[in-house]
């Protein structure tokens, strides 16, 4: 390996990286990127009283694939918020500076910010939101009846991307892993995204929902659609989801 990537790998070496930002006595950013004051959060169904068909995790394991086809059904609301809590769901809050959630993190930083791309989910506009984790909502960011077409085309055109009924939008705030771990976080922002879209994949087996998971995108076309800055909050990783037959 040459190029970027092995300079990546050296540049990230244990003993070769300067002190931290926890080391250093600074204190941890923020848990949750806060919704603007003029947002309405959008409640999500509670996840104890879900109505769902239980699943082998054998069978859910065993039948784990990649799928590129969709029905037209919609996805419920409830479907929605299963799967958002599969992947994101927090299950404890340590004194404001790290949650326990349905996923591994790397000492816990969780510095994901989980954006959707809206195209077909019961009782939503299209558009692009984003899931407040701590509070189990979602906030709208923008309606845009053109969302599922920009998303698909920051991906390469992929067909399934445009029509899908959402996608789910994986975007790193770094300064929540640097801040315990330095450059080396870098690392393992990826290897997060690993964990949390795998659950997705076995999370969507009780409600019907087939997945696809994206690493082919154009960086900067998307995170530019999406207002992100592109150094402190970009996108890592990407996955389709849709009714399947």
């Amino acid at each position: 390996m040459t190029g970027a990537g092995k300079r990546f790998i050296d540049a990230t070496k244990f003993g070769e990286l300067d002190p931290s930002p926890q080391m250093l006595g600074h204190s941890p950013p923020p848990l949750e990127i806060a919704p603007g004051a003029d947002k309405s959060l959008i409640s999500l169904p509670d996840i104890g009283g879900l109505e769902m068909d239980p699943v082998d995790l054998k069978r859910a394991i065993e039948a784990r694939r990649s799928v590129r086809n969709f029905t037209d059904s919609s996805l419920s609301l409830q479907d929605l918020a299963w799967l958002l809590w599969a992947t994101q769901g927090v299950k404890k809050v340590m004194d404001d500076v790290a949650t326990f959630r349905t996923v591994p993190s790397a000492g816990a930083r969780h510095s994901f910010e989980t954006y959707l791309s809206i195209g077909n989910v019961e009782g939503l506009e299209q558009g692009l939101y984003r899931y407040l984790a701590l509070e189990h909502s979602i906030v709208e960011e923008q309606q845009d009846e053109g969302i599922m077409a920009k998303v698909a085309h920051a991906c390469l055109d992929q067909p399934f991307v445009r029509n899908c009924g959402a996608v789910f939008i994986w975007v790193a705030v770094s300064e929540r892993m640097a801040w315990r771990y330095g450059e080396r976080g870098y690392r393992y922002l990826h290897l997060d995204a690993g964990h949390v879209c795998q659950n997705l994949y076995l999370a969507s087996q009780a409600v019907n929902c087939g997945v696809c998971a994206v690493a082919a995108f154009k960086d900067d076309e998307l995170n530019s659609l999406l207002g992100l800055d592109g150094d402190k909050h970009f996108v890592v990783y990407l996955a389709a989801v849709g009714k399947r037959d």
